[in-house]
C-alpha cells in the first residue's frame, strides 16, 4: 500500500518528493503481444510512469454489454506495467479525446436524440455510472491506496475546452468516489483561463497541456492554481495526421530540450504520446471545424516510439536527457526493435464485388426516407443504400440534404461518382425514358467520428436524398460494419474494375512470422483484413500515409488470408508486403 498526494508544489510517494516522468501508451492501440515489449521500452528510457485512457466505446459496444478481453484487457495492462515497477495515471473520460472515434463515447449514444452529452444530464449520467461501475470494480484493487500502481485518475478530459458544467464534472468525481476510487483525482486542461476555469474543480489539482513554450504555459497554471505541483499533463512532443495532410515530425533534440526545461522548471510531465500505435479497425476519429478532416489509420504521432514500437532518435535523446538528471548512467538497453519482413508481392486472385455478396453479409431495413446508420444501429463502417428508380424521369442532378462521409454512387453496378464530405462533389445527373429502370446504389462510408469541439454530435449516413428539388422515397439499407466476412463466396478474376469489391489471396509465410507493412498501390480508398483482423483504411490518392502496419501478432506460420475491400475502383490487384514503413 503506498500513498501518493500532493503538498505545496510538491508530489510525494510515500511521504518522498516525486517527479511524474510519464509516457502515454493507450492498450487499445497496440497488440496485447507488444504490451510488455513497449513497457519495457518506456521503463529503459528512464521514465517512471505510463499513461493511458479508457475506450467507452470498445468496452461497451453494444448497450449493457461489455469487453475488457484480449487487447482491451486493462486489468493485465496495468498489471504488466507493475511488474516493471512503472506507476499509472489512468485518464477514464468518459470522454477522452485521443483522435479516436467519437472522443471514445459509444456511438449507440446517438440513439438518444434528447440526451445532452458531457454536462449533467441525468440520461447521460445514468450511461457513464454504468459503464464506470463495470470498469471501477476493475481498476479499484490496483490503486497505489491498495497496494496496487495506479496513483492518479483524471476527472473527464479537457473538459474546459467543451464547456464549464462543475456540477457535471463534479458528478463524475462523485461517481469514482462512490465506487471506491480513494487515490489522487485531477483534471487537465489547456493552458488558459477560459479552459482552466471551465474545466477544473477547486478540491483537485490541475495540470496543463501543451507542445512548447513551457515556462510561459506554467507560469498561466501557477497564477490560475497556486501552491500545487506544475505538471504538464500532455506534453505534445508530435502531432497526429489527417488525410489530405503532410506526416509531422518534430526535431529530436528540441523534443529532448523542451523536456528538460520542464524538468528545470521543477515540474513534472506526461509525454504525448510516448508510443501511439495504430488506430486499427474504424476507430480513426476527426476533426470538423471550417471542414471535416478525418484521421489516418497510423498514430505514429511523432512520438518516442514509432508506430511499430522502434526506439527513435528522440528515444535516445530523451534518454540522454534523463540520464544527465540523474547524473549517472540508465542501465544498458535489453530492448531492441522488433523483426521487420519484406514478404514481397502478393496478387490478390479472388474477387467477389459488393453487389454479389451484399446478401450474404447483410440483411436490408426497408425505409421510406433514408435514415442514418445509427437509426437502424449500424454505428460503424459502411452502409448501402438501394433503390430503383422507373421513368419517365426529367434529367436532374442527384443531391444529398447530409452526406456523412462519404457517398460512392453506383448506377445498374457500374461507378459513377462520389460525394465525400467537405472535400468533393460530382455532378451526377439522372434521366429515364418512359418504361425504363435503373438501380442506384449509394455506398456510405463513416470515416471517422469527431473527436473534438462543438460537432462532436456526429451522426453518419446519407439523409434527404434527391434530384434537384424531388426528393425519392423507398430504400434498402444495408448496414456493413464488415465484422464477420466469413461467408463471402469468392471466385477468381483478374483485370481492373470499377465496382465496390472483395478481393483475397494469401500470403504464405515460413517460419515465425515478423511485423510488416502493406502497399496497395493499385488500389483507391478501403480497408484491409489479415486472418479476420481489420487493419484499418487505406486512402491511396489522399496520402500522406501510403502503407498499412501489419503486426506479426496478427500472422501467422504458414498461410495467411489477406482480404482487402475497395469501395472505388483497382487498377492493379497486386499489394505488396515491406520492410519499412511509408508514412509520407
Amino acid at each position: 500500500m503506498s500513498e501518493f498526494a500532493y503538498k505545496g508544489n510538491k508530489f510525494l510517494l510515500d511521504g518522498q518528493e516525486y517527479t511524474i516522468i510519464s509516457g502515454a501508451m493507450h492498450y487499445f492501440r497496440i497488440p496485447r503481444e507488444y504490451w510488455r515489449d513497449r513497457l519495457l521500452k518506456l521503463k529503459e528510457c528512464g521514465f517512471n510512469t505510463v499513461e493511458t485512457y479508457t475506450c467507452w466505446n470498445l468496452h461497451e459496444p453494444q448497450e449493457g454489454v461489455f469487453d475488457f478481453s484480449g487487447m482491451l484487457d486493462l486489468e493485465a495492462y496495468i498489471d504488466i506495467a507493475g511488474e516493471l515497477g512503472l506507476n499509472v495515471i489512468l485518464r477514464p473520460g468518459p470522454y477522452i479525446c485521443a483522435e479516436w472515434e467519437f472522443g471514445g463515447l459509444p456511438a449507440w449514444l446517438l440513439n438518444y436524440k434528447d440526451m445532452d452529452i458531457r454536462c449533467n444530464d441525468e440520461v447521460f449520467i445514468s450511461k457513464v455510472e454504468r459503464y464506470y461501475k463495470e470498469l471501477l470494480r476493475r481498476i479499484v484493487p490496483k490503486l497505489c491506496t491498495n497496494g496496487g500502481n495506479i496513483i492518479m485518475m483524471q476527472i473527464e478530459n479537457e473538459y474546459g475546452s467543451y464547456g464549464d458544467d462543475h456540477e457535471y464534472m463534479q458528478r463524475i468525481a462523485d461517481i469514482y468516489i462512490e465506487n471506491g476510487v480513494d487515490c489522487q483525482l485531477y483534471t487537465s486542461d489547456g493552458a488558459n483561463y477560459s479552459m482552466l476555469s471551465g474545466g477544473t474543480l477547486p478540491q483537485y489539482p490541475c495540470v496543463a497541456n501543451f507542445g512548447s513554450r513551457p515556462l510561459e504555459n506554467f507560469a498561466v497554471l501557477d497564477e490560475f492554481r497556486p501552491n500545487q505541483p506544475k505538471m504538464c499533463g500532455e506534453y505534445w512532443c508530435g502531432w497526429f495526421d489527417h488525410w489530405y495532410d503532410s506526416h509531422h515530425v518534430r526535431d529530436p533534440k528540441e523534443i529532448a530540450n523542451l523536456f528538460k526545461d520542464m524538468i528545470d522548471a521543477g515540474a513534472s510531465l506526461n509525454f504525448y504520446m510516448f508510443h501511439g500505435g495504430t488506430n486499427f479497425g474504424f476507430m480513426n476519429g476527426a476533426n470538423c471545424y471550417e471542414a471535416y478532416e478525418p484521421t489516418i489509420t497510423s498514430y505514429d504521432y511523432n512520438a518516442l516510439l514509432s508506430e511499430a514500437g522502434d526506439l527513435t532518435p528522440a528515444y535516445y535523446e530523451v534518454r540522454k536527457v534523463i540520464e544527465e538528471l540523474k547524473g549517472e548512467k540508465l542501465p544498458p538497453l535489453t530492448v531492441k526493435n522488433s523483426d521487420k519482413a519484406a514478404y514481397g508481392k502478393l496478387k490478390l486472385t479472388q474477387r467477389v464485388s459488393l453487389f454479389d455478396a451484399i446478401k450474404k453479409i447483410s440483411a436490408p431495413v426497408h425505409t421510406a426516407a433514408p435514415k442514418f446508420m445509427e437509426d437502424i444501429k449500424q454505428y460503424y463502417g459502411y452502409t448501402l443504400y438501394s433503390t430503383v428508380l422507373t421513368g419517365p424521369l426529367d434529367k436532374k442532378e442527384l443531391k444529398f440534404d447530409v452526406c456523412h462521409d462519404r457517398a460512392v454512387v453506383y448506377i445498374d453496378g457500374r461507378f459513377a461518382g462520389y460525394y465525400e464530405r467537405s472535400r468533393h462533389t460530382d455532378k451526377i445527373e439522372i434521366g429515364l425514358g418512359k418504361g425504363e429502370s435503373m438501380k442506384l446504389d449509394i455506398l456510405c462510408e463513416n470515416m471517422g467520428r469527431v473527436n473534438y469541439g462543438p460537432n462532436i454530435m456526429d451522426r453518419k449516413g446519407l439523409k434527404g436524398i434527391r434530384f434537384d428539388l424531388q426528393y425519392h422515397f423507398g430504400w434498402d439499407m444495408y448496414p456493413l460494419p464488415l465484422d464477420n466476412l466469413s461467408e463471402l463466396e469468392f471466385e477468381m478474376a483478374e483485370g481492373e474494375t470499377d465496382v465496390a469489391s472483395f478481393f483475397r489471396g494469401y500470403l504464405d509465410i515460413d517460419g515465425e512470422p515478423s511485423d510488416t507493412f502493406i502497399r496497395l498501390d493499385g488500389f483507391h480508398k478501403g480497408v484491409v483484413f489479415v486472418n479476420g483482423f481489420n487493419l484499418g483504411r487505406y486512402y491511396n490518392d489522399a496520402g500522406p500515409q501510403k502503407t498499412l502496419y501489419c503486426p506479426a501478432p496478427m500472422l501467422k506460420t504458414g498461410k495467411n488470408e489477406i482480404i482487402v475491400f475497395e469501395s472505388d475502383s483497382v487498377q492493379n490487384e497486386t499489394i505488396e508486403f515491406m520492410d519499412t514503413p511509408d508514412l509520407g
